[in-house]
């Protein structure tokens, strides 16, 4: 019985991933048989110093890149032989992303970079996506600055603004990229605890990748990473 509850729980899982980058002397072996599990509801950094196959990882788990050898399971389904059209299926629907840079789309508003993902994965009625883009805005603080353009946020508004767009289906996954990165500390507490605190609402598994020990420090779990694969 515990087996089955440990497979509900287990949102995501990698085993010997491996991932390799540039051509012939320039090959790099980025990634050396990385194995890793993350369950609902808990919060996992990824440390190491740059270049040691961070961002690489997050990117593969992520599904926007391919590794060379190993498999990703997300809910216990296998990723690796399905196509290019199912794998950005998969990617709309059970994974949210959060980077160092926001990546919000200037020319719209706030309720309009939070509904592209819904308007992607075609789930709701234009009505629901509007109710679920203010809910989701309002849960970051931001109910009153919905009809702002992306332009019209500060720094630290316009990150909670990605994170709301990375909730907004629903996913099954939260990776972020140095989500803090470019923040001041109130404000980067503040994106950390707003983002940890609604996944773990949402019985969502959170991945992150940081350089900030205080951040890490936070986390359920902290992985260090070194040459492309995890130490102890």
């Amino acid at each position: 019985m515990s087996g089955v509850a440990n497979v509900r729980a287990q949102a995501l899982r990698c085993e010997g991933l491996q991932r390799y980058l540039g051509q012939d002397e320039a090959r790099v072996h980025v990634l050396r048989g990385v194995s890793f599990e993350a369950e609902r509801g808990q919060v996992y950094a990824i440390v190491g110093p740059s270049g040691c196959g961070k961002s690489t990882l997050l990117y593969l788990l992520g599904l926007l890149d391919k590794p060379d050898g190993g498999e990703i399971a997300i809910d216990g389904r296998p990723m690796s032989a399905i196509g290019d059209e199912e794998r950005t299926a998969a990617r709309c629907r059970h994974i949210g992303f959060v980077f160092q840079f926001h990546f919000l789309m200037p020319e719209f508003t706030a309720l309009e970079n939070v509904m592209m993902p819904m308007r992607k994965l075609g789930r709701l009625t234009p009505a629901q996506m509007v109710d679920r883009a203010r809910s989701l805005l309002a849960s970051v603080g931001l109910e009153e600055k919905t009809r702002r353009l992306a332009t019209q946020l500060s720094g630290g508004e316009q990150q909670r603004v990605a994170v709301a767009r990375a909730l907004a289906n629903e996913p099954t996954i939260i990776l972020a990229d140095e989500p803090t990165g470019n923040l001041d500390v109130r404000n980067s507490n503040l994106v950390f605890d707003l983002l940890t605190r609604l996944a773990k609402e949402n019985g969502q598994a959170v991945v992150l990748v940081t350089h900030n020990p205080d951040i890490a420090k936070a986390c359920d779990h902290v992985r260090p990473m070194r040459d492309g694969l995890f130490v102890s």
